[in-house]
Parts: C-alpha cells; sequence; structure tokens
C-alpha cells in the first residue's frame, strides 16, 4: 500500500481488525475524494489567480513597454499544475492501492468463516454420534443380565425351588453389579460412618448406645455415585444421644 494510502488506513483501522475492514471502506472513500476535490479547488483558484496576474502583467507591459517579466510568469503556472496533478495521481493511486488491501482481508475474513462453519458443522456430527453411541459398549454388557433374567423365567416351576430362585436372584444381581461397577457406578453404603450432608440424606434420628452421635446407624436405601459424582444420595437413620 502506498504511503498516502496507509496513512488514511492506519488512521481509520489503527488495530489492523479484518472484521472492520467493511465498515471503515466508505469512510476512507469519502475522504480521499474530499481531498481530490479540495486539491482539485486549490488548484482552480491557484489558475484563476495566476490569470488575474498574467492580465495585470499585461497591463504594466502596456504601460513600461518591458517583456521580462511576461517571459517568466507563463512558466510558472505549468510547474504548479503538473505538481497538483501528480498529487491527483498519487491519491488516486492510493485510493486503488486500498481497496486491493480491503478485498484481500475480506477475501481472507471470508474463507475463515468458510473454515469455521465446515469446522462447526463436524463437531455437531462428531457430538450426535456420540450421543447415539455412547451406550453401546454398556448395553452389551447388560445383555448377559437380561440372559439371566430370561432363563430364570424358563426354569419349570414344578421342579424349581425357593433356594434355586434365591440363588439365581444372587447371581443375576451380582452380574448387574459387576455391569455397572465397571461403567463407573459406586455403590454408597454409609453403615456405621458419620453422617455426611453432601452424601446422605438422613430420614430420622434414633438414640443408639452403641454408636456415637452423629453416625448412620441404619441405611434405608443405598445410594450411588457415577465417577464421583453423586446421583442418589443414601437414605439412612442417624444416632442421637439417649436421653
Amino acid at each position: 500500500m502506498g504511503h498516502g494510502g496507509s496513512q488514511w488506513w492506519n488512521e481509520l483501522n489503527p488495530a489492523g481488525n479484518l472484521l472492520e475492514c467493511k465498515r471503515h471502506i466508505p469512510i476512507f472513500r469519502a475522504r480521499q475524494t474530499h481531498r481530490i476535490e479540495a486539491v482539485r479547488k486549490h488548484k482552480k483558484k491557484h489558475v484563476d489567480r495566476q490569470q488575474t496576474a498574467e492580465v495585470n502583467e499585461g497591463t504594466v507591459e502596456a504601460r513600461n513597454g518591458t517583456s521580462e517579466n511576461a517571459e517568466a510568469q507563463p512558466d510558472a503556472a505549468p510547474t504548479d499544475e503538473h505538481g497538483n496533478d501528480d498529487e491527483v495521481s498519487r491519491l488516486h493511486q492510493a485510493l486503488a492501492e486500498s481497496q486491493s488491501e480491503v478485498n484481500r482481508h475480506r477475501d481472507a475474513m471470508l474463507r475463515m468463516q468458510a473454515e469455521m462453519d465446515n469446522q462447526r458443522k463436524r463437531l455437531a456430527r462428531e457430538a450426535d454420534k456420540s450421543r447415539r453411541f455412547a451406550l453401546e459398549r454398556m448395553m452389551k454388557d447388560l445383555l448377559q443380565v437380561r440372559d439371566s433374567l430370561e432363563r430364570g423365567l424358563g426354569v419349570d416351576q414344578e421342579s424349581a425351588t425357593v433356594e434355586g430362585l434365591r440363588e439365581g436372584k444372587a447371581l443375576t444381581l451380582r452380574m448387574l453389579s459387576k455391569v455397572l461397577q465397571d461403567h463407573g457406578l459406586e455403590v454408597v453404603d454409609p453403615l456405621g460412618q458419620p453422617f455426611n450432608p453432601e452424601l446422605h440424606e438422613a430420614m430420622t434420628m434414633a438414640p443408639s448406645d452403641e454408636y456415637e452421635e452423629n453416625t448412620v446407624i441404619e441405611v434405608l436405601q443405598k445410594g450411588f455415585k457415577l465417577h464421583d459424582r453423586l446421583i442418589r444420595p443414601a437414605m439412612v437413620v442417624v444416632s442421637q444421644r439417649s436421653g
């Protein structure tokens, strides 16, 4: 970018923020156009002043009969006029270079936006896939528990005994507990432990000579944590002082 274009550009956008390019283009064009118009007006004013000077000089020449000043005067105007033309050309060049720079930044911004949009769509697809198949391994492990329950229901009722049914249920419970433990589930069974309001829910209090005060003396319902996060508190009975 030319010196004139970069100077105006830095005034408009000192931080070089790509996202501000589009908003600053009309302001930059207006400033450059205003400056060109000012140079043109100055040029016209100078030419008018020069023409007036030439008329006055011609009048002096007619009176004095000299031509020395008349020979030197016509050369000054073309020199100043040429300088003004150079200034206008320089401003046009700076404007063109600035426009090219803005276009380059806009193209880079559009490419960046397209890349971010593609990445967002890819992440959304991966998240959706993770949600749908997150429980796949756990479901496979639970199938053996289901098979055990199904086999238990298929046992002949006449030949089944209470002890046999009890053993079958205990086996199925152990299988289920192992599957849940393998997937991060931890049992909260605080019998005999100090009461912890972050893990336990006190349903009632009862006097006890066997346990110290504020101790869990009975677990009404076990609690569970998943990866160290409590998903259900243990419902307990808490001891208090007797009398």
